[in-house]
């Protein structure tokens, strides 16, 4: 595996380079990151792969100063994997030179619901760095996991959006034995949070549940959902029933035919934000 650090580096090592498959990330390695290369490398070739922790995604109040920056134990597990041909680990500087004054700009609809609501302009940043990437690797797939469900509608809108000529490929989410999905962030949960925190998973697995068995009042579904995370001591942002194709709120009707759903949530468990989401 070739590490650089350049967007000269990186262009004079891809030149030529017709099928590449692109996975961004912002470094802390897990095993769901090293899924998302496996599946990668069954769909192009080569594989490249970023570390960049991107602060424009980050609100003045958020983590990005202490967001776990581990760039050598990274390289050491894309290397025992040996499925990246290339790692890019720009530089703020690299890929900022000047004021990031042009921005992409999500539609509103889309954007600003659910983690938009939550996260001013996060949605913002996170287009802007993929598209700015997708400019520097060119590749023709590039893999995001659906444990960001709305950052990959968004990325995918923008595709479209932009004509780019790279294919969205969804990864379904990695979670541990207990449910909880795979994150960076979960490293900041004490003993007795991370024992805790498999309960978000088990609840949006009842409220698929419900759906299933045919109740249909959707409010009282979220109602009860989050009224349990609160008395557990949770911190809860949303926890909503949406419709899969554009994350708006199903009407009985859509809920009654079966129409495909998605339930999302983010809540807070002592100082770490959790978020994840259940497809139904």
């Amino acid at each position: 595996m070739k590490v650089v650090h350049t967007v000269e580096e990186l262009r004079d090592q891809l030149r030529g380079q017709l099928r590449i498959a692109f996975v961004p990330t912002m470094g802390n390695l897990h095993d769901g990151h090293l899924a998302l290369m496996a599946m990668a490398h069954q769909h192009g070739d080569p594989v490249v792969a970023s570390i960049f922790v991107n602060r424009l995604q980050f609100g003045p109040n958020e983590d990005f100063d202490k967001y776990p920056r581990t760039l050598a134990d990274d390289i050491a597990k894309l290397q025992a994997q040996n499925k990246v041909y290339v790692l890019f680990a720009p530089n703020e500087q690299e890929l900022y030179p000047e004021p990031q004054n042009y921005r992409v700009q999500p539609p509103q609809d889309l954007g600003d619901i659910l983690e938009g609501e939550f996260r001013p302009g996060f949605f913002v940043g996170v287009t802007t760095v993929v598209l700015k990437l997708f400019s520097c690797v060119q590749p023709r797939v590039a893999v995001f996991g659906k444990k960001d469900y709305q950052q990959l509608m968004i990325v995918r809108n923008m595709c479209r959006q932009f004509a780019l000529p790279t294919e969205i490929v969804p990864h379904e989410t990695v979670r541990d034995a207990d449910g909880l999905a795979l994150s960076s962030r979960n490293r900041y949960l004490s003993e007795a949070e991370r024992r805790e925190a498999p309960r978000l998973y088990r609840l949006l697995q009842q409220v698929r549940e419900r759906l299933h068995r045919g109740e249909a009042d959707v409010a009282r579904i979220e109602h009860d959902a989050q009224r349990e995370l609160t008395a557990a001591g949770w911190k809860v942002d949303y926890l909503s029933v949406r419709r899969q194709r554009d994350l708006k709120a199903p009407t009985h009707d859509e809920v009654v035919a079966r129409l495909p759903l998605v339930v999302l949530a983010a809540a807070k468990l002592g100082t770490t934000r959790l978020i994840d989401n259940l497809e139904i």
